[in-house]
Order: structure tokens, then C-alpha cells, then sequence
């Protein structure tokens, strides 16, 4: 599928938003020092963004075709990676710690770059690849100094 450029920068800054948003919501969370946080939200919120564009963008493309619906093939992806996600998650109750939050947001994105890229929609899945790695990469470390400082605001109180 060919998209214009204008529809490509749109979808872009529809994802850097949506990135962007969640990552607000889960700085908060982070400092209610709840498991999910920076890169779960935004994660979650990426991956939302890019199913609902993906669904959007394909649709026109298979009208004519009345047998075959990408909302439907989109949804069954969204519900079954939520599934496998649930599976990776580990919560141990003796100290209370959930694991594996962030990698199953991912797990979910990553669907939604394949459902992408399966419709053709490349330059979406490319950019949309980098925001994870950026997500990963650069705001893990911000996300470990906002604990540290909750964590030694904490300590202060005592």
C-alpha cells in the first residue's frame, strides 16, 4: 500500500504523540510508585496509536473486497498478543513485585509493527520500531533517576 507523505508525517506525529502522552500518564505512575510505568504507559499508548492507524489507513483499501475486514484481522491480533502478554507477567506475592509489565507492552507493540508491516505500511513500522528502541533506550535511564529521587524523598520523610 502507497501512503502520501503528508499522510506518513501525520501518522508520525500521531505516534511520537501518543508516545509522548503515555509516558506523561506513566511518569505519575512511576511516582505513585506503581510496577507499570514511563515505558509501560508509553508503550501501551504506541501500540493503541498504531493499531487504530493501521486499521484506519487499510480500510479503504479492502471496501471492494467484502469477505475480508483488517478492523476484524486487527482485533483478533490485538486480543490474542494481550493473552501471551498476561502469560509473561510475574507477580510474586511474598514481596509484592510484578515483572515483565514492560516486555509484555512490548510484546503487544511489536504485533502492531507486524500487523503494519503486513499491510504494507513500512515507513509506519520502521518509525514505529525506533520509538520503541527510543523508549527503551533513552528514557529507561530518566525512569531509574525519577525512582531515585522518589526513593530518596521517601527516605527523607522517615
Amino acid at each position: 500500500m502507497d501512503i502520501s507523505s503528508s499522510v506518513l508525517l501525520l501518522s508520525f506525529k500521531s505516534l511520537l504523540l501518543a508516545a509522548a502522552l503515555g509516558a506523561l500518564i506513566g511518569i505519575e505512575r512511576e511516582w505513585a510508585r506503581k510496577e507499570a510505568g514511563t515505558r509501560t504507559f508509553s508503550m501501551i499508548s504506541l501500540g493503541a496509536a498504531l493499531f487504530v492507524i493501521v486499521s484506519h489507513l487499510s480500510f479503504g483499501q479492502y471496501l471492494s473486497v467484502s469477505s475480508l475486514d483488517p478492523s476484524r484481522t486487527l482485533g483478533q491480533i490485538i486480543v490474542g498478543i494481550g493473552f501471551l502478554g498476561a502469560g509473561i507477567i510475574i507477580f510474586r506475592t511474598q514481596d509484592g513485585i510484578v515483572r515483565n509489565l514492560t516486555t509484555a507492552a512490548m510484546m503487544w507493540v511489536t504485533a502492531a509493527i507486524g500487523a503494519t508491516v503486513g499491510l504494507g505500511l513500512y515507513w509506519l513500522a520502521i518509525f514505529t520500531t525506533f520509538l520503541v528502541l527510543f523508549i527503551n533506550i533513552v528514557v529507561l535511564p530518566i525512569e531509574k533517576k525519577v525512582e531515585d529521587k522518589i526513593d530518596k524523598i521517601q527516605e527523607n520523610k522517615k
